[in-house]
């Protein structure tokens, strides 16, 4: 009678004790919409990590990349987040100054086309920005060029969106005071203005537009997925502007090791071999077999252009400015 009566009972508050015990950790990474998606580096990274952790990573979307720091700004020392993974260099600088992040650590041989010794920022893929059009079209060979045609185009908003704020950074590091007078021109080839750039690409493939700001790598995704070579990064006089996706770590995680242990991940080929056909950009260290082919392909910028952090921390608001005014009028 007592066994049948209490084993059951007993048997209950071992497995809840077991269960408390056996709880698993929760990573949480907050990075932008695309890198999610299931065609996004997110799913297969997450299965990877999870294979080594013990943990159960989670990716949060919010949006474009500028947006991040956004949310960031906004929830503080607050936050879930353990990982924000999407800033580049146009915002690492308005990072720091948030005090948020804390150093992460790792030590790697990076492939880089610039020299990185950021304690805070880990890189984890590169690329060029460029207007990507389709093959046998007019294809204008600058800025200026762009400016003068009546070629329509997408572009993002660089308020929401890196690659928008990176059109900003491309412009004024090209034409410095002149700056003004490439967006007044530039302001009737723009057909609508997108939050981030899926949106953007959707439209150019949609036949919205004849050209979408996205990177010198976009080809290769149409090339090695679809095995469509339609589509081409047109390649500018003045250079193309460098972007550096970069992630780091909350000094508020309550994660630290898992978190660090992430940070160390993110240079490994278990997760840089992800990053060229699903991110479609440069790996930020590249894998011991190399690119895919079909990367020897794409167009390679003669001028690459960068603005430190600090130089695009202090430029932003005067190129925003810019910006809109001459797609106000």
């Amino acid at each position: 009678m007592h066994k049948t009566t209490y084993l059951p009972a007993v048997a209950g508050l071992a497995l809840c004790a077991s269960g408390a015990l056996a709880e698993t950790p929760v990573l949480q990474v907050l990075t932008y919409d695309s890198f999610t998606s299931e065609w996004g580096p997110g799913p297969a990274i997450e299965t990877a990590f999870e294979e080594v952790c013990g943990c159960d990573l989670q990716f949060v979307g919010a949006g474009d990349g500028a947006a991040l720091l956004a949310r960031l700004q906004l929830e503080g020392p607050r936050t879930d987040a353990d990982i924000i993974l999407g800033l580049d260099t146009n915002l690492t600088a308005a990072a720091r100054d948030t005090g948020l992040f804390a150093p992460h650590g790792v030590e790697a041989e990076l492939s880089l086309p610039i020299a990185w010794e950021d304690p805070n920022f880990l890189p984890f893929d590169w690329g060029y920005f460029a207007f990507v059009g389709n093959a046998g079209e007019p294809a204008p060979t600058s800025l200026r060029a762009l400016a003068d045609s009546d070629i329509s185009i997408v572009i993002q908003d660089p308020r929401s969106s890196t690659p928008g704020l990176g059109l900003l950074m491309w412009v004024k590091t090209a034409y410095g005071d002149k700056a003004q007078s490439i967006w007044a021109d530039l302001a009737d080839n723009i057909v609508t203005v997108t939050p981030g750039w899926s949106e953007a690409y959707g439209l150019f493939l949609d036949g919205e537009a004849d050209a979408v700001l996205s990177y010198t790598t976009s080809p290769a995704y149409h090339l090695i997925a679809e095995e469509d070579a339609s589509k081409i990064a047109w390649g500018f006089d003045e250079g193309h502007y460098l972007q550096v996706e970069v992630a780091g770590k909350l000094a508020s995680t309550d994660q630290p090791e898992l978190a660090d242990q992430f940070m160390a991940f993110m240079v490994t080929d278990a997760f840089q071999n992800v990053i060229p056909t699903t991110n479609w950009m440069y790996p930020a260290a590249t894998p011991v077999d190399g690119l895919p082919d079909g990367f020897d392909t794409l167009l390679t910028p003669t001028k690459a252009l960068l603005l430190s952090p600090e130089e695009a921390a202090a430029a932003r608001d005067a190129a925003l400015d810019e910006w809109r005014s001459a797609l106000s009028q």
